[in-house]
């Protein structure tokens, strides 16, 4: 499951999940397919252009927001395709007060010509 640079699909969220921490959005491009699909609560973002706009309005209203995954079980593995469930977590300071939150998300990756992309994410909250 390794691609042309040796970079792993894990590796490739593992880098994912500490880039979206620097809040620039051209960081994540390279890991990112052009004809993703991201499904968030508030929406679906198709392509770089929609999913860009969602990151970057999120990290305007959280601008000290960080992120991380929790409990990553990879279900499916070859040499082209990927996928993984996790538990996600989020913390911000928002008006000088802490706040928190998290739910579930799964991540599909894609090798293409010898490099691993996100092709698909989605992240809801937990069922109540």
């Amino acid at each position: 499951m390794r691609d042309q640079g040796g970079a792993r699909a894990q590796d490739v969220l593992g880098r994912y999940e500490a880039l979206i921490n620097r809040h620039d959005f051209d960081l994540l491009v390279p890991l990112i397919a052009q004809d993703a699909v991201f499904w968030f609560n508030d929406g679906s973002h198709c392509g770089l252009g929609e999913i860009r706009r969602a990151f970057e309005e999120t990290w305007a209203k959280f601008p000290l927001e960080r992120y991380w995954l929790e409990d990553l079980c990879w279900l499916a593995k070859d040499e082209a395709a990927a996928g993984c469930t996790y538990r996600f977590c989020w913390q911000a300071n928002k008006d000088g007060k802490l706040v928190s939150g998290g739910g579930r998300g799964t991540t599909l990756l894609r090798q293409d010509a010898g490099i691993w992309q996100i092709v698909h994410e989605h992240l809801s909250q937990f069922p109540q």
